[in-house]
């Protein structure tokens, strides 16, 4: 029995989907955080739970030969990435067999079909520098100077930061200089304990391709002297093209409260994405890595082969970052969004690229506007949040008939749950199965899957 303050040495033989290393002492299943397989480590057991336990890495006895030096100084506090301890190479292959397992375990696949349709992962042409967006707690350290970072791995202690090394490097200087700002504003910082004082998140979106950058201040309240000055003093910052203030005076976790207001400049930066210009606002939702989110636009092209003659049905849209790629090749597209804001912000950009007589966007809850249409789509794209989809939306298109589905996922169980559902009664049969690693440096894998009516 593994007990609490016991230290013990283990050997680390698999990397776990919460990202840390996975070991076995007497019938436990021990996690160990910052450790890469092939490590032999000296750990200290911190919880124990029925079957498993977590531990807190004590000495690297012998390194595994997958263990790299991190490129972060603080990557061992830091909960930001999971995975700068483990090679890219490492990182990828364990990110393919995180797929290929869910597929077994959760979907109950055979193990053939899956080692058939499961194509080689994608990997990011920058393991590093490469998020597009961040958004960091603010907080204050013991001398009352602000903190501005990550929070450590399960707890709110601010891990402060002057840099990043996955966020895009063109925002590195903006976050020590912004920090100096914020300190001498004079502005009071949020305290989640006793949910008094102001400041409570810092942000920052950039346009990959555009270089165009909009800062964002999360505040408790509109209630701060000189923001339009300092404003208008980012602006002149390489890149800044606006400045947003999004008020949250919820006492919860949630990070973005409902509105925003712009200070100074735009609310908005440019983005060019697949041929098309977006707009992108401080809420928007848009994926992490523009370069990988292309790549799996080609991919989406390639495998569909589009003849202009389809109609297409995009649920859980967004802002229609595949719905309007895919519209320039298709008939007609329809997106599904349950965020009025996002539609709106679709309904924009299609607008903008003279997509609007292709496109439709509709708000609403997938799993009651999808049944609500009264048209055959040939093609249903799923991109479900991490929950996956709806029982009501599975039902659906169990009994539907269209004849191709694509369902892109962040989340390697929901999807083989998703798909067992999908394949149970024969409807369907899996075709293709396209890892592609939007999350270098987490454990984090995005995958997208390619279903034929059978």
């Amino acid at each position: 029995m593994v007990k609490p303050g016991e230290k013990i040495q283990l050997t680390v033989s698999d990397l776990a989907d919460n990202g840390c290393g996975v070991g076995r002492d007497r019938g436990f299943v021990i996690f160990v955080p910052n450790a890469v397989p092939g490590d032999e480590l000296l750990v200290q057991v911190i919880v124990v739970k029925r079957n498993w336990a977590e531990g807190k890495l004590l000495e690297i006895i012998s390194p595994s030969p997958q263990r790299v030096r991190p490129h972060c100084i603080v990557a061992d506090k830091c909960g930001g990435c999971q995975w700068q301890f483990a090679s890219y190479d490492y990182q990828l292959q364990a990110k393919q067999n995180q797929v290929g397992q869910a597929l077994v375990r959760i979907g109950k696949f055979p193990a053939e079909l899956v080692k058939e349709k499961l194509q080689d992962i994608i990997a990011a042409p920058q393991p590093f520098h490469y998020r597009n967006k961040v958004i960091y707690p603010i907080t204050t350290n013991q001398e009352g100077k602000i903190k501005v970072g990550y929070y450590q791995r399960n707890t709110h202690k601010v891990i402060n930061l002057n840099q990043c090394p996955v966020q895009d490097a063109r925002l590195d200087p903006l976050l020590k200089t912004i920090k100096q700002d914020l300190d001498r504003s004079g502005w009071s910082i949020y305290n989640e304990a006793t949910h008094t004082g102001n400041l409570r998140h810092l942000g920052f979106r950039i346009g990959r391709h555009t270089g165009e950058i909009l800062i964002t201040i999360v505040t408790q309240s509109w209630d701060l002297p000189g923001v339009t000055e300092l404003g208008q003093a980012w602006l002149q910052l390489p890149g800044v093209v606006g400045v947003v203030l999004n008020r949250n005076d919820q006492p919860n976790n949630v990070i973005l409260g409902e509105e925003c207001r712009c200070v100074a400049g735009r609310d908005y930066v440019i983005e060019r994405f697949s041929n098309l210009q977006l707009y992108l606002t401080a809420d928007t939702f848009f994926q992490i890595y523009t370069e990988q989110a292309e790549k799996l636009v080609e991919i989406l092209l390639d495998t569909l082969q589009l003849q202009g003659t389809e109609i297409i049905v995009d649920a859980y849209c967004g802002i229609g970052t595949f719905t309007l790629p895919l519209a320039q090749y298709a008939r007609q597209c329809y997106g599904i969004e349950i965020q009025p804001q996002a539609v709106q912000q679709a309904q924009r950009n299609a607008v903008v690229n003279n997509l609007s007589d292709r496109v439709q966007f509709l708000t609403g809850k997938v799993e009651t506007v999808l049944p609500q249409l009264q048209i055959n789509p040939d093609i249903l794209l799923l991109d479900p949040p991490r929950k996956g989809c709806e029982p009501e939306v599975i039902t659906f298109i169990s009994q539907s008939t269209i004849d191709r589905l694509i369902y892109i996922s962040c989340n390697p169980a929901t999807l083989a749950r998703d798909l067992q559902l999908l394949c149970s009664n024969g409807s369907y049969q899996i075709a293709k199965i396209q890892p592609i690693d939007f999350f270098p440096q987490t454990a984090h894998v995005e995958t997208m899957v390619l279903l034929v009516r059978t």
